[in-house]
């Protein structure tokens, strides 16, 4: 009996252990097939209203660990989301597909290296299309030898005898003269004297144009009702989707900050973030110091190299850094100039004439809130085109600039960095830039060659500080 008793026992305990509630075993291989014969490509197409489904869809497939992940076409929902976001003007949009893209860098995380790849080559063809300017003298030259060539081609050879060229006349000897002198003014340059680097320059040139064709095409292949008349910039298609890149990868970064666990040292800024940052007390205003140092990550691995890159700079080695300190430094004037500007336009309209008046500190402070909640969203598209006008017309020698799609992505995440830390005083900038030698607790030397020298004495500011009232959370960044 207490044999058969322990059997039963047994039994119901193995099947206890082996016993899967229907809804567990259903609930996984029921999403995946529907995963699998979603219309995937219409809700694409339906972004942004489709996000909350998608968003619910990933997240659903992700806390289930269904393996293998069914197909969901994440690189087009990627694509299609860079091109809302790259024609993004203040509609609340970002706010809209935030969650979609923390499902989506979840979900997929090579999505986030693709995006980023698509940008570079974006700003790289940006770049090239910028760099193209006419060789002058090089065509006059050709066709200046066609002109004369046109004499001389169809004659018979026994016109250009030596008895033909005695029987010249005084006219035609001048008239000689003067051709070959200007042909010689026109062909005796430099650049055709370096026929090698001439070559190789309208060989990279091709080749800029054949990277602007092909991003193109990726972006036609992307979004089929893409205008592309003949009276749109080609830069201006290439700059907009750059740009949705840039607030794609912004939002995907915020994901991997706030989901990423950080030891006391760690920083985004590698090696630039102030110790004495406490997260943990203040957790807004670590992702504030993030979000700045995210953006000198931006200027130190992207944007200097691709300002190095430009042959009108090469001669002064020096400029990029002071072009990458005025654009961080405009910002900040722009941002603050904005929210003042925001706020003393609604004190007017309200008929609040001075800050004395009843109830006008409750009202600041009220709208410093609204603004803060909209911070992500907020149109800075004036405050851009400020800062790269200001840049742009100081440094009007070098017109490069106003087609350096780096520079334009460093504006326009400064800007955003800059808004969003105008809004929690007394966060802010360190403005100033008197000290000559380094402060350990204050600067920070940037080097490219551990070789150099290393020197105490300043010669200039790279990327200014960030301080929280007196204290330091971000160190300027400086050349000695």
């Amino acid at each position: 009996m207490n044999e058969s008793r322990e059997r039963i026992r047994r039994e119901r305990e193995r099947e206890k252990n082996t016993y899967t509630s229907p809804r567990l075993a259903l609930g996984p291989g029921v999403l995946q097939s529907v995963a699998n014969e979603l219309p995937v490509d219409l809700l694409v197409e339906a972004l942004p209203h489709s996000s909350h489904l998608l968003e619910t869809l990933l997240n659903r497939l992700i806390s289930l660990e269904i393996t293998p992940r069914p197909e969901l076409q994440c690189e087009s929902v990627a694509w299609r989301l860079v091109g809302l976001l790259g024609g993004d003007q203040g509609s609340g949009l970002r706010a809209r597909t935030a969650r979609l893209a923390s499902a989506l860098v979840h979900y997929s995380p090579d999505a986030r290296e693709a995006v980023d790849n698509r940008r570079r080559q974006l700003d790289a063809a940006v770049q090239g299309l910028g760099t193209h300017e006419t060789r002058g003298g090089l065509q006059a030259g050709i066709h200046k030898l066609e002109e004369l060539s046109s004499v001389t081609v169809n004659q018979d050879p026994a016109s250009s005898s030596h008895q033909r060229l005695l029987a010249l006349s005084h006219a035609d000897v001048e008239r000689r003269l003067i051709d070959n002198k200007s042909l010689l003014t026109i062909v005796d340059k430099p650049a055709l004297k370096q026929l090698p680097t001439l070559v190789a320059s309208l060989s990279a040139r091709v080749d800029s144009d054949k990277a602007v064709l092909a991003c193109v095409g990726q972006i036609k292949r992307s979004d089929p009702t893409l205008d592309l008349s003949d009276t749109r910039p080609v830069a201006g298609v290439l700059m907009n989707y750059s740009r949705g890149c840039a607030a794609l990868l912004s939002q995907m970064s915020e994901v991997l900050v706030v989901n990423t666990p950080r030891s006391p040292t760690d920083s985004a800024s590698d090696g630039y973030h102030s110790d004495s940052d406490d997260s943990h007390q203040h957790p807004d205003r670590s992702k504030l110091v993030s979000q700045y140092a995210a953006v000198w990550s931006l200027a130190a691995e992207e944007v200097l190299p691709a300002l190095a890159a430009l042959d009108p700079l090469k001669p002064t080695p020096n400029l990029k850094y002071k072009i990458v300190f005025s654009v961080v430094v405009l910002s900040f004037r722009a941002a603050i100039s904005l929210r003042d500007k925001r706020i003393s336009e609604v004190k007017s309209l309200l008929g609040c004439e001075s800050d004395d008046t009843p109830g006008t500190s409750g009202f600041v402070a009220a709208a410093m809130r609204l603004m803060r909640n909209t911070a992500d969203t907020f149109p800075l598209g004036d405050a851009e085109r400020t800062v790269i006008n200001q840049v742009c017309s100081t440094l009007r020698e070098y017109p490069c600039l106003e087609s350096c799609g780096a520079l334009h992505a460093l504006a326009a995440v400064a800007c955003r960095a800059a808004w969003t830390i105008s809004l929690h005083p007394p966060l802010r900038i360190d403005t100033d830039f008197t000290p000559v030698v380094m402060n350990p607790d204050k600067h920070v030397r940037f080097s490219q060659d551990s070789r150099e020298r290393r020197s105490d004495l300043i010669r200039s500011f790279v990327w200014p500080a960030l301080v929280d009232g007196t204290r330091c959370v971000f160190r300027a960044v400086v050349l000695t």
